[in-house]
């Protein structure tokens, strides 16, 4: 039988799974160490594998290419908290004060690597160009969101200096990552032949964060906290904020000369926010209940943008086959 198309994926489905989860049975007492410790041991595993995932040589061939990867920093690093702090007027009267700080700490993250490429390649677009800036991004999120969390609002949620924060990140994120760089050349070809099952990881890690961050949340109250209305003003808010980065994105690439197949790197690379790596930041980041409120807005902006996209780059891979060779510069 045909799946609908309106359910949607399944991931999507265990995401909300593991909320209903945390609702109806929230871990409490000694079971909230047992499942941090478990969440964060998870955590490093998943950027392990990210390191052991991510080619080198795709990453090289695309890094030539320096206006487009400057473009796309700038629309994820500056373009996204400039639009949230300029929504600030609309946004705090329509979903209140704490999840408007969830959504300046969804404009402070770094783009999505698996998504934009896939919906670059989908679309046609320049694939070693959008590897090498999402890449990038990811790399140079763990550094400078903590900076832009500071910036933006105005203190971490453990409130530890700017510093701390970094260097809690360096250790959960990064250093596995550059291990499983390491442990690329003995691993990568057996990575690359289990990729399928392999993604597993990502989604379990995943779903640990959210359940542990929902339980903390379910425990403070955070749906006495979000009524139904203030539910939808968030996807509103969401769908606001994605058609203001989308429509930016695509005008100053044009604007700037770009050809198409980069203007569609530019739109799916720099208009995209990630959970695989937002999540597993906010639970370094931030403590306590605040974390369901804080990662609430990230997860209903992830499904919209990868429904919206995908519709995008179906449009663009319909249009005539060109003789187009992939650019390195």
């Amino acid at each position: 039988m045909a799946r609908p198309r309106l359910l949607p994926d399944n991931f999507t489905l265990a995401l909300l799974g593991a909320v209903a989860i945390a609702t109806l049975l929230p871990a409490r007492g000694q079971g909230v160490v047992v499942f941090e410790w478990i969440t964060n041991l998870a955590i490093g595993l998943l950027f392990f594998m990210h390191g052991a995932k991510l080619s080198g040589s795709a990453i090289l061939a695309g890094m030539g290419h320096w206006r487009l990867h400057l473009l796309v920093f700038s629309c994820t690093f500056v373009l996204f908290p400039l639009l949230g702090l300029a929504l600030r007027p609309l946004l705090t009267p329509m979903i209140g004060a704490e999840l408007y700080l969830g959504m300046l700490y969804l404009c402070a993250l770094p783009a999505t690597v698996q998504s934009a490429i896939a919906f670059t390649s989908l679309a046609r677009g320049n694939i070693p160009a959008a590897v090498c800036s999402a890449a990038a991004s990811s790399l140079i999120g763990i550094f400078l969101t903590p900076l832009l969390v500071l910036l933006l609002m105005g203190a971490q949620g453990e409130g530890g200096s700017t510093l701390d924060a970094i260097g809690k990140i360096v250790v959960q994120l990064l250093l596995p990552f550059i291990a499983g760089q390491i442990a690329r050349r003995w691993i990568g070809d057996w990575v690359a032949r289990n990729k399928g099952w392999l993604k597993n990881v990502d989604q379990s890690s995943i779903l640990l964060v959210v359940y542990t961050a929902f339980s903390h949340a379910v425990v403070e109250g955070i749906w006495q906290q979000v009524p139904l209305p203030q539910l939808l003003g968030l996807v509103l808010a969401c769908c606001l904020l994605l058609a203001l980065a989308l429509l930016s994105t695509w005008l100053i690439a044009r604007w700037l000369g770009f050809d198409l197949e980069d203007r569609i790197t530019i739109l799916f690379a720099g208009s995209k926010k990630s959970l695989a790596t937002g999540i597993p930041m906010a639970q370094v980041l931030f403590a306590g209940g605040a974390l369901g409120t804080l990662i609430l807005p990230l997860m209903l902006f992830h499904q919209i943008q990868l429904m919206v996209c995908a519709v995008l780059a179906q449009r663009y891979a319909s249009r005539p086959e060109t003789a187009t060779v992939a650019k390195a510069g």
